[in-house]
């Protein structure tokens, strides 16, 4: 009845399980069937009496089976209306196959890092170093905020670099920027319901504060950022910005403004989420000074990110509270722990302890400079007058609009992919209304020089 088979990776006892309750399930074996005996099994199948027991223990242990004193096994009874289908159709793990995934000569995804740019080598010594520092450590949970020596390191980085006014005792270490926008969700709501956006803007705000209940209040974006003026006249209590660069038509927030949207902020109790995702990537002139340093003790939230410099694959964010907000955070979170590896903590704190942070950081600015200033030279000269840039010098993408072209964003789209060139929509950072004229974001983080080029080329034809 039953078929083991040796040069199968399966072992054998688990083999047995599984055709044993494939036939319990499927009603090939009925309620209250006796089963052969250890002894009488292991002939049969001409196996060891420890396979035959090992899979009668399972199927004991998981209810499919009851004993009785000196009888042996029998076969539990079911209810096979509700019992799980058979797995016999299950693939084998070796049979797995991963899913498929479209591959694109051009990609020009705003997100994408440079392929070659992660240091694999420091990274690899960096992690040895940080197993090697108190191990005792991981052998229980960590502090809730995240490791103290990697908030230490992170607070002098912002200090020196970004501007940025805090204690290490209110950063908090979290797992990419998702998880820190659902911590402040879950801080401010209650007391506030409203969340205005830049439009256009990033799309993940959005559907984070959507999944918590918030309305979304999108506000139109223009040359100095979030346009105060319709801010003020809405309800949102809350407004999310990007003040040092703009996501996605790059536009710094000038300190007149920042300053105006720190006093709307304080005279009615209103709160700003600051998010600095790639403020480091400035290629003209000094990087902009984060909003939190004009009012450290504000209600501002500023959001940072590992992301855009090292890789996204790290998960390794942070968030700097207001003080007003350290004591609901510790109350509302005080039976929860940290959700990033301490391995990666301690990595990363012994990355930046040791100086390499802030060399990668320049390397990275010099090797993505090139690629922007590539993307730029090739932009005029394919497209020449027929495109206008937006948005150049910071970050990993460039804007263009196209107010000449006869086709539509999606016709674009589409045509460029037959080509072989990945686009996003510009349309999808929108939360109301559409562009004015077909807009392109063009990211060259991914792309080496003669990729540009050529895929700057081939777009060119097609718009």
């Amino acid at each position: 009845m039953f078929i083991l088979n040796s040069s199968d990776p399966v072992p054998l006892y688990k083999q047995l399980y599984t055709q044993l309750r494939e036939h319990i399930l499927s009603g090939k074996l009925p309620a209250n069937t006796r089963l052969p005996s250890v002894r009488q099994m292991a002939v049969e199948l001409s196996a060891s009496c420890n396979t035959v027991d090992g899979a009668y223990q399972e199927l004991y242990a998981e209810g499919y089976i009851y004993s009785r004193p000196r009888s042996g096994y029998f076969v539990s009874p079911l209810d096979h209306e509700v019992a799980p289908h058979s797995l016999s159709g299950k693939k084998g793990e070796n049979n797995l196959v991963q899913p498929y995934q479209s591959h694109f000569a051009y990609d020009f995804h705003p997100a994408h890092l440079d392929p070659e740019s992660f240091p694999t080598e420091l990274w690899r010594k960096c992690l040895t170093e940080g197993l090697r520092r108190n191990s005792r450590e991981f052998s229980h949970y960590g502090d809730l905020q995240g490791s103290w020596g990697l908030r230490c390191s992170i607070h002098s980085y912002l200090e020196k670099s970004r501007g940025v006014t805090c204690d290490p005792d209110q950063i908090i270490v979290s797992a990419g920027l998702h998880q820190g926008l659902e911590i402040i969700a879950h801080l401010l709501q209650g007391q506030h319901t409203t969340v205005a956006v830049e439009n256009p803007g990033y799309h993940l705000p959005r559907t984070v504060f959507q999944n918590h209940g918030y309305t979304i209040c999108p506000v139109p974006v223009g040359i100095g950022g979030i346009e105060l003026d319709q801010l003020k006249a809405g309800s949102a209590t809350i407004a999310y910005v990007t003040p040092s660069h703009q996501l996605p038509l790059g536009y710094v927030m000038p300190v007149a403004n920042r300053l105006a949207l720190i006093e709307w902020a304080e005279s009615g109790g209103r709160f700003i989420i600051e998010d600095d995702y790639d403020s480091e990537l400035r290629y003209q002139g000094n990087p902009i000074p984060s909003l939190q340093g004009l009012r450290p003790t504000g209600n501002i939230i500023y959001s940072g990110t590992f992301s855009k410099i090292l890789s996204p694959e790290l998960r390794l964010s942070y968030l700097v509270l207001p003080y007003s907000l350290l004591a609901r955070y510790r109350q509302l979170y005080r039976d929860y722990n940290s959700s990033v590896s301490l391995v990666e903590q301690r990595a990363m704190e012994c990355f930046m302890e040791q100086g390499h942070w802030e060399r990668h950081i320049r390397r990275m600015r010099t090797v993505y400079k090139k690629k922007h200033d590539m993307l730029l030279r090739s932009v005029e000269t394919h497209f020449g007058r027929r495109a206008v840039v937006i948005g150049q010098g910071a970050g990993l993408h460039v804007v263009i609009r196209l107010p000449e072209t006869p086709y539509s964003e999606a016709e674009i789209i589409d045509k460029a992919a037959q080509k072989g060139i990945r686009l996003l929509r510009f349309s999808d950072f929108h939360a109301t209304g559409h562009p004015e004229a077909v807009t392109l974001v063009l990211g060259f983080g991914g792309l080496v020089g003669s990729e540009i080029e050529r895929g700057i080329a081939l777009l060119s034809h097609i718009c």
